[in-house]
């Protein structure tokens, strides 16, 4: 499967690459641009900072440049929390993705946006402070308007970005419960 996955608001860290090195060992392509050209962040603050300053229209610039070389082979777009909600704009606007896997995050779904059953599934802290209950339940019902075919999964007590070992959310059962049922996502697609 070729991936494009996309790093969180922390930047393209060590972190990010192990995602990836994990998805390239069972198999798959995987692309990993950065979308903060060089810069990371070391809190969540200075990240949130970081991606204010870019702007939200040239991080869907780059992220788009990034992907076009591949989309037309059909690609699985991937993201970590900010990263998700790249993945997610991009992967509802292109008609040739094969499936949408988010990791902590999901963004906002376009008045106009609209695919063919396309496979997503989330993997989400429960309770997570930039995904909420309400928050989810609307995002769930307005991407089933648009055709996706989703699958939640959410982790009792972990926190935001618990997948990521350099972060003090780290949650190492969930994180593998999370790549266990993830990559059999990716599989079946």
């Amino acid at each position: 499967m070729d991936i494009m996955l996309f790093h969180s608001v922390y930047g393209l860290r060590p972190a990010v690459h192990a995602v990836a090195d994990r998805l390239r060992a069972a198999g798959h392509d995987v692309r990993v641009p950065d979308l903060f050209e060089g810069q990371t962040a070391d809190t969540v603050e200075e990240g949130m900072a970081l991606k204010d300053k870019i702007g939200k229209d040239e991080l869907l610039r780059r992220a788009v440049l990034a992907a076009a070389p591949y989309s037309e082979r059909g690609l699985l777009y991937a993201g970590l929390s900010l990263g998700g909600s790249i993945a997610q704009n991009l992967a509802l606007g292109d008609d040739k993705a094969r499936g949408l896997l988010l990791l902590h995050g999901t963004s906002d779904i376009a008045e106009n946006a609209s695919v063919d059953e396309l496979p997503v599934q989330l993997h989400v802290a429960d309770p997570d402070p930039f995904e909420t209950h309400d928050w989810l339940t609307a995002w769930y019902l307005r991407m089933g308007q648009v055709g996706a075919d989703v699958e939640i999964y959410r982790y009792p007590g972990a926190g935001h970005l618990y997948t990521d070992p350099e972060l003090p959310d780290y949650d190492e059962a969930a994180a593998e419960e999370t790549w266990r049922i993830g990559l059999a996502f990716i599989e079946s697609l």
